[in-house]
């Protein structure tokens, strides 16, 4: 079986690929299932697709696709959000669909060289794409974060946000900035957005979050000293809470918040006398 770059035309696609379909940033969905062969679809659909290889093991790849109309009248499908799909058919069918979608947004704003406004072409061998004139190589790219739980004793601290009317209480969370380290972002953060110091900054996990392509590294840092004071444009609220009083707050089988709040809810428990 020969080796297919990462940039298809309709004519290299196999019966065995599994197509994820997008149109406008929205995956399109039937039945709940996002996951599409291509038995299922007529390709003459896919004319003017970017059409891009995820990955192929195991002798089923998976492909991103574009679409250039909205053909989900045709499919009988709906176009859906990629939040809407947290929900629905897993946590590994949730990371596909993040990843095609984080594939798909990196190509869309790389079409043009940043440097020059030249249009940039695939590369021969690599995912990425090239300014011919520059000779500059455009490779997708992860936005480190850090969000951390921060503790004190018994209590966590939880905040909404302003920005997002989600109605969880979360974790705070911020971009890593140039020259910082995570640890010293967490420090930054936590003072900028609700004026607390904190200490003994400890890494747990992490988690790649396709909104639009971040990689989330989650803490757990002690409280040291101050009083909560929320920066307005970012947090609407802030309070303690003690693990048997919580408000509403992301799942663990979502979000690394949820599964930072598990793990110290985990470590009370298993301290507290049997």
């Amino acid at each position: 079986m020969s080796q297919r770059n990462h940039f298809l035309e309709i004519a290299q696609l196999r019966d065995s690929d599994r197509l994820v379909l997008l149109y406008e940033a929205q995956i399109l969905v039937r039945n709940e299932k996002f996951i599409w062969s291509l038995s299922e679809l007529d390709p003459n659909l896919l004319n003017g697709a970017d059409i891009i290889l995820l990955e192929d093991e195991g002798g089923s790849a998976i492909v991103a696709v574009n679409t250039r109309n909205d053909i989900s009248d045709t499919l009988q499908a709906e176009a859906r959000s990629l939040r809407s799909l947290l929900f629905i058919g897993g946590d590994t069918s949730f990371t596909v669909a993040g990843r095609v979608s984080q594939l798909l947004d990196w190509y869309n704003t790389h079409r043009y060289c940043g440097t020059c406004g030249n249009r940039t072409i695939h590369h021969g061998a690599e995912r990425a794409v090239v300014c011919e004139v520059c000779k500059i190589h455009y490779f997708p790219r992860i936005n480190p974060c850090a969000i951390m739980l921060v503790v004190k004793g018994d209590q966590l601290l939880l905040a909404r946000s302003s920005r997002f009317n989600s109605g969880f209480f979360s974790c705070l969370a911020g971009f890593v900035e140039i020259g910082e380290t995570p640890e010293e972002t967490v420090a930054r953060e936590v003072m900028e957005e609700v004026g607390l110091e904190v200490e003994n900054i400890r890494y747990i996990k992490s988690q790649s979050w396709p909104f639009p392509s971040q990689l989330m590294l989650g803490f757990v840092a002690d409280y040291k000293s101050g009083e909560i004071t929320p920066e307005p444009s970012e947090i609407a609220e802030a309070h303690w809470y003690d693990i048997d009083n919580l408000p509403n707050v992301p799942s663990a089988d979502i979000s690394v918040a949820g599964e930072l709040i598990q793990h110290f809810i985990a470590q009370v428990r298993s301290s507290q006398p049997k």
